[in-house]
């Protein structure tokens, strides 16, 4: 039980880690700069539903392995929420077509990076806690 909780925490704070990236690129213009309009403005509406998605994320590294790496545990799982992003939530839900090429041609490159950050915050906070 103790790291069911221990992961969903950290995925949360990797959800903030993650939002707080998004959300600075858009600020200070790097996501405008490489032509891919990710923007977002900085409220709970926004904030609260990705915290929470970071955290049922987190469970991802209940999965025992590379429990001895993990930063390369992370990265891993980092590309479970990159593609459904890319492939699910982009196109469907957002419609914003496959990758969100809509949105930009870099857009997967930033969505990897974005959820990369995601995965260090989290396993961060992991190591943190123990």
């Amino acid at each position: 039980m103790k790291k069911i909780a221990l992961y969903f925490s950290a995925g949360c704070l990797g959800g903030l880690g993650n939002s707080v990236a998004v959300w600075l690129f858009g600020y200070f213009g790097i996501t405008a700069i490489a032509g891919v309009a990710i923007a977002p403005a900085l409220t709970p509406a926004w904030l609260y539903p990705r915290i929470v998605w970071g955290g049922i994320w987190g469970w991802l590294f209940l999965l025992s392995f590379m429990n001895s790496r993990l930063y390369t545990k992370a990265a891993i799982l980092s590309l479970a929420p990159t593609l459904v992003q890319l492939f699910v939530v982009f196109p469907y839900k957002a419609h914003k077509g496959i990758a969100g090429l809509e949105l930009g041609l870099l857009t997967p490159v930033f969505v990897l990076f974005f959820n990369w950050v995601w995965g260090l915050c989290t396993v961060i906070a992991i190591k943190l806690s123990r």
